[in-house]
């Protein structure tokens, strides 16, 4: 079984930035894949940016040239960094990490993006 607690959100102005945080613990392989997802209001969930355990990343073409996603392989923890955030990326933000026989979800983290 693997637990996954995120971090980091919260309230922020337009053109503010945050960091989401997420530490998974468990059963982890070394070969995995972790994201962030999102999920706006009335929206489907849907992809922010994910990172292989060898570090090749993949980004939502809203998240591209804004956030950054990394990861510490030696704390089995993915980092979201958030720049010039807009009111549109207000939503629940998921942790997902993707590994050989199951993928698992963290409870989600709010961020707001509001003057």
């Amino acid at each position: 079984q693997v637990q996954l607690v995120e971090s980091g959100g919260g309230l922020v102005q337009p053109g503010g930035s945050l960091r989401l945080s997420c530490a998974a613990s468990g059963s982890i392989f070394s070969t995995n894949v972790m994201g962030w997802y999102r999920q706006a209001p009335g929206k489907q969930r849907e992809l922010v940016a994910s990172i292989t355990s060898r570090s090749t990343t993949n980004y939502a073409d809203s998240a591209k040239g804004r956030f950054t996603i990394s990861r510490d392989n030696a704390k089995n923890t993915v980092f979201l960094q958030m720049n010039s955030l807009k009111p549109e990326d207000t939503a629940v933000y998921y942790c997902n990490l993707n590994q050989a026989f199951g993928a698992y979800w963290g409870q989600g983290t709010q961020v707001t993006v509001s003057s």
